[in-house]
């Protein structure tokens, strides 16, 4: 059961609720409803290490107050509190109030004033929301989590209060599709089964969708995604969504790599590189999420996602090394290493996008391992081909809290990918990887603005971490919301 979320003005100290969660500030300096902490608390706090720093928890007697127990937050510096720490605040309550069902929480009052309160309550609801995310469709005996409210106690700003909160649920809502797509074996969602549960989405969401397979991927000449997938016995499909609001004026174009299994193909990876291979189409996930909600948080813009779904096997019917791509576009691919299938299949979906004249489009892809060298597993690549476009995106991922880093495109790695019989092959060879990557990318937009979201690190999380929870992470459908919303379309380079 989904936990539910409310802003209430009952004074902190007679919210009648299992459990009380008041902030404190580094240093163990008083923050929101700390005031309800007596000595005895205080020094239990001092004795037990508590500093408030950000993600810290502790639990201390309720003395003086209705609740049953009392949870202290950590919040960090005052002076740096912004939407990033209350998120990790929301994500560390949900944690330690696993085991209880109702919580008042005094988190958003007393804000510093550069906060915005609006911005606070979603950071706020997003934390407790995906902090407290479980998959446990597999767990023969779950241990589900108990928490069903948390009220936002609040004395004013109630208004901004609420519909931050009712924002961050259905931007949660999202990322929690995107999470359950990613975490769910590969078995079970082949390229058709995909398609399947993006068509049930769309229906709710008041999507068009439309799924093309078989002779249809031949006429639209999607022939990266028709090679990339006929080694598998389950055929590709590829999947194109359509929000179109009345009085658009502009499009943007989404595209989300969509190998739901990663053997390798004929360049077969280790075992070692393969366990996880079930998250190469969190890009997919990613935009079809954010999709879902475009209609809900009244994004204005027309936007249309288009998403390649393959699946990556070895056999005799497998595309083999040497063997060359014909795209849409009429550029050629010499492929020499079928285990960097994700880009064959993204040029077709660009090279879509950019025929049916979007006035914009970014991909997201699980693209290079070389990505997560570079940046580790927390921040995605960011490049792209028209500056503006770049800065844009950037700033979408800025606000919504998601971590990206620009790389260049130099031009003169592109000789990297030159081919002897084709007009490029799809590797550039041992150094630069993720740079070669993008540049192979940029051949198939034309002169559409696009940017390009290397996610291969941030896609999945090894442990918990602030809203993170071990598996799939949703990471991008924050940022493809946030840039919908705030969507301005650049002018052609």
């Amino acid at each position: 059961m989904p936990v539910k979320l409310s802003v209430t003005t009952t004074a902190a100290e007679r919210s009648r609720v299992d459990a009380l969660a008041v902030g404190m500030y580094s240093g163990r300096k008083a923050g929101p409803g700390s005031s309800v902490l007596d000595k005895s608390a205080l020094a239990l706090l001092e004795a037990s290490g508590f500093k408030g720093d950000i993600g810290e928890t502790a639990l201390v007697p309720p003395t003086g107050v209705a609740a049953r127990s009392v949870i202290v937050v950590g919040l960090g510096d005052k002076a740096k509190l912004g939407p990033d720490g209350l998120r990790r605040a929301g994500a560390a309550l949900a944690r330690r109030a696993s085991k209880v069902k109702t919580v008042a929480t005094t988190v958003l009052e007393s804000l510093p004033k550069a906060v915005d309160a609006a911005d606070a309550a979603q950071a706020l609801a997003e934390g407790v929301l995906l902090g407290g995310y479980q998959y446990l469709k597999f767990k023969s005996e779950p241990k589900r989590s108990s928490l069903t409210s948390v009220a936002a106690v609040t004395t004013g700003a109630t208004g901004k209060f609420s519909a931050g909160l009712a924002a961050g649920a259905l931007t949660s809502q999202a990322v929690a599709i995107a999470r359950d797509l990613v975490n769910e074996p590969a078995a079970g969602k082949s390229p058709a089964a995909f398609a399947a549960e993006a068509q049930k989405v769309a229906r709710r969401a008041g999507l068009k969708c439309i799924v093309h397979s078989g002779a249809q991927l031949e006429r639209l000449r999607l022939n990266g995604t028709i090679m990339v997938g006929q080694g598998s016995e389950r055929g590709p499909r590829f999947v194109k969504l359509e929000y179109a609001p009345k009085g658009a004026r502009a499009t943007l174009g989404l595209i989300g790599k969509g190998v739901v299994f990663d053997s390798g193909g004929l360049s077969l990876k280790p075992s070692s590189g393969m366990e996880q291979m079930k998250t190469d189409m969190s890009g997919a996930a990613a935009v079809l999420a954010a999709m879902s909600v475009y209609a809900a948080t009244g994004v204005r813009s027309r936007v249309v996602g288009y998403i390649p779904l393959v699946e990556n096997m070895p056999s005799g019917s497998a595309y083999r090394l040497g063997d060359v791509i014909r795209y849409r576009n009429d550029k050629t691919v010499e492929v020499m290493n079928t285990d960097a299938e994700g880009r064959l299949i993204l040029a077709d979906a660009l090279a879509l996008a950019a025929d049916e004249g979007v006035d914009a489009m970014i991909d997201l892809a699980t693209l290079t391992g070389a990505c997560v060298v570079a940046l580790g597993q927390q921040i995605a690549g960011l490049m792209g081909n028209h500056q503006g476009w770049v800065d844009q995106v950037r700033g979408a991922a800025d606000r919504a809290g998601e971590k990206v880093w620009p790389l260049p495109l130099p031009n003169e790695y592109r000789k990297l990918l030159d081919s002897e019989i084709a007009d490029m092959k799809n590797v550039g060879g041992p150094h630069a990887g993720t740079l070669t990557a993008g540049l192979f990318l940029r051949e198939f937009v034309g002169d559409v603005p696009w940017a390009h979201l290397d996610i291969a690190g941030p896609a999945r999380a090894e442990s918990d971490n602030g809203i993170n929870v071990r598996g799939g992470t949703g990471f991008g459908v924050r940022t493809l919301i946030e840039l919908a919303h705030g969507f301005r379309k650049p002018g052609r380079s």
